[in-house]
Parts: structure tokens; sequence; C-alpha cells
């Protein structure tokens, strides 16, 4: 009889279980697709200029396509327009262009599917016609090479975030990496008279200041000089991994009295300080293969993702889990709350994501991971892209 009774109370368990289950993929899928999704942050253009067509499968070579970003359920991209060092003066805003006319080119091939967004309208009116509204930042002050009528060129063709500095400093903007060297003069950091010109003129354009890449000194003198809220558009939390592009807690506060919103990075590397030491020894089991790759002048970034094709399961334990995502966000919450929080991802500018995040396509799961957390519906859509919308909307220009 008890064998018979604990048989019965298991199935119904498993009953249970596959019915809740079922009803939280639901929701979570439901959710996803009824909340307006943004991710402020995708670098895939360098790889359309390197001669990929998004409009294929592009599985294996990059995040994302677009197939996958209708999948993944996203509703607003920021494109980013990129360039290192070497694309200073003389070259910097040449090639800016040139990315912004390929984003051009791509949404004048498919207006049925996208629709070039440059203000909170143009996205309304995008989610309106069932289309992924297409917007554009620029990842680095240097190419503007020090000109603000290049500025105002770039954000009259779209552009509506300057990350004030990429890794390398600018002649009026010191970034995160060079400050944490340690080697730059305490004369060099943070904004000169023109870095302060540079995010004035940003106000008055209503393009927004994106302190991702930013040192700390360029921070905290952009937060006090920007009459309007900040986006941090692709950066984590120091205090859970310190790493010099991850924010402190004093420049999380900082952001939220200011209004803004901090957009998290899906990069392993800034979610997870253990992360390093795991690729580290990864690298170290096939340096034989890795050696013979460099000989071939294969980039690092490619040899990881040859590498991670070759031995999947080996790969999937170097990267951290999905949840260590959230616990970055739970941060930012419980410090300034659920409005100052949303998703840059990254997506083709790492070369290491969560379990689970292999691409835009799987977008949806993080949805379900917050569900998971506890998060509500309303919570969930501000982090989603509600607080991205407060933001650029109180960064327009007064009419």
């Amino acid at each position: 009889m008890k064998k018979n009774k604990s048989a019965v109370i298991a199935l119904v368990l498993s009953a249970c279980t596959r019915i809740c289950n079922g009803a939280l993929a639901q929701t979570y899928q439901q959710l996803h697709e009824q909340a307006l999704v943004v991710d402020t942050h995708n670098d895939v253009l360098i790889s359309v200029l390197e001669g990929l067509r998004l409009e294929e499968d592009l599985s294996g070579k990059t995040h994302s396509d677009l197939a996958r970003f209708r999948q993944g359920g996203v509703d607003v991209q920021v494109f980013s327009v990129w360039s290192d060092e070497n694309y200073g003066k003389g070259r910097g805003f040449a090639f800016a262009n040139r990315q912004i006319d390929s984003l051009y080119a791509l949404v004048a091939r498919h207006p049925h599917q996208l629709l070039l967004a440059k203000t909170p309208q143009d996205i309304q009116q995008a989610v309106q016609e069932q289309k992924m509204a297409v917007m554009i930042g620029v990842e680095g002050g240097h190419m503007i090479e020090e000109n603000l009528a290049y500025l105002d060129s770039l954000h009259q063709r779209g552009a509506r975030y300057l990350t004030l500095t990429w890794n390398n400093s600018t002649s009026w903007a010191s970034s995160a990496k060079d400050e944490a060297a340690g080697t730059m003069p305490q004369s060099r950091k943070g904004l000169n008279d023109f870095g302060r010109q540079v995010v004035r003129r940003m106000n008055a354009l209503g393009m927004l200041v994106d302190l991702s890449h930013a040192g700390e000194q360029t921070f905290w003198d952009a937060i006090q000089v920007s009459s309007k809220p900040v986006l941090v558009s692709h950066s984590c939390v120091h205090a859970l991994n310190p790493h010099a592009r991850n924010l402190t807690d004093a420049q999380i506060k900082a952001v939220g009295k200011n209004g803004g919103v901090i957009h998290l990075n899906f990069f392993s590397g800034f979610l997870d300080p253990k992360f390093e030491k795991r690729e580290a020894r990864f690298l170290r089991r096939h340096a034989a293969e890795v050696d013979s790759l460099r000989k071939k002048e294969r980039s690092m970034s490619s040899i990881r993702l040859w590498l991670a094709r070759k031995y999947p399961q080996e790969a999937l334990q170097v990267r951290p889990p999905l949840t260590l995502l959230l616990d970055h966000l739970d941060h930012i919450v419980r410090l300034v709350g659920v409005e100052h929080v949303g998703l840059g991802s990254d997506f083709d500018g790492i070369t290491s994501t969560p379990r689970q995040l292999d691409s835009v396509a799987d977008m949806p799961l993080v949805t379900k991971a917050l569900l998971e957390r506890g998060y509500s519906r309303a919570e969930i859509e501000k982090i989603l892209g509600q607080n991205f919308m407060r933001v650029f909307r109180a960064n327009q220009p007064a009419e």
C-alpha cells in the first residue's frame, strides 16, 4: 500500500513539474515577445565590412544575423560603429561613415524588416510595423578627430550615443584601460576643456553620453558636466569582478542619482573573476594547435573560436553560468533600483559568453532567468527596454 501511495505521489509531483515547467516556458516566451527588447551594443558591423551578409545564416561565424535577431525577439538593436586607435586623425571619421553606410545599405535592402531609428517615435513606429529598430552608437571618441563638426555630422546620420573613449585614450578623455595601467600622469586623466565641450554638445544634440570604457576620472568629470541622464552601454559590476572595465559601487550609485542606466555586458571576462584562469588552462592544454595557428597569422580571437568548435565540451566548462549575469544585475538593483539596469550584450565584440547565451537568438533565456529570480513582469519590462527608452526620451533636445 505504501509503495502504491509513493508511486501515486511521484506521478503527481512529476505531472506538476511538467505543468509548472510548461507554464514557465509559455510565460517567459510570451513575456519576451510582448515586451520591448533593447540591446544597446552589438559589434557585428565590422564583420559586415569584412564581407559577411546578415541576410545569410552566419551560425558558427558570428553571434548575429537577421534571422537570429528575429528568433531572439530583439526589437531595438544599437549597432556599434567601432575602430581601434589605428583610426585616428584623418582616418577615424571616414571609417565610422563607412560602417554607417553599410548599415544604411542593409536597411535599404530590407525595408520590410528593418527601420532606421533616430527618435523614440521611430522606435514606436518600428514596433507598430513589426520591424526591428536599427540604431547607431559610435564606440570611441577618437572617431570625431577632435572636431565638433564631425560629432554633429555623425549625429545627423543617426548616431545616438558616443562612447567617450574605447580602450585608447584621446587627447580630451582618458580610458579605463589607460588609467588602470598606472602609467598615465594625473594631469592627463579625465576630461579637458574640449572634452567638456563634447559632453555639452552631445547634451544639446540629444546624443547619449556613453561611459562604458571611460576611465574613472573621465566618468566623474562627465557625470558632473552632463545635464542629461547618461548611458553605460556595455559594462558590469566591479564588486563582483574587479576588472578595470567594470563600475564600482560609487559609480553605480552616481548613475542612479543621475537618472541614467547601466546595460550589462555578456562577456565572460567581465562577469567572472575566475574566467581568465580557466581559459588560460584551456589554451595551455592545446598549446601546440595554438602555436600552429599563430604561425598562420590567425588572431587569438579566431583561434579561441576554432578551439571552441573543435573541443565544445571543454570550451563549455570554461564559460560561466548564466546565473552570474543575473548576479551582476541583482547587485545593481540592490544598490540603485530596477530602473537603472538593462542589457548591452556586446555580441560579436566578445569571444566568450555565459553558457546558454550562444547568440542573439538566445535573448529570451535572459527573460526566463529573470522570472526564475523572482522579478515581476513590470520589472522585467523595465530591464528589457523601458529603462533605455526613459533615458533616450530624457536626452531628446527641447523643441
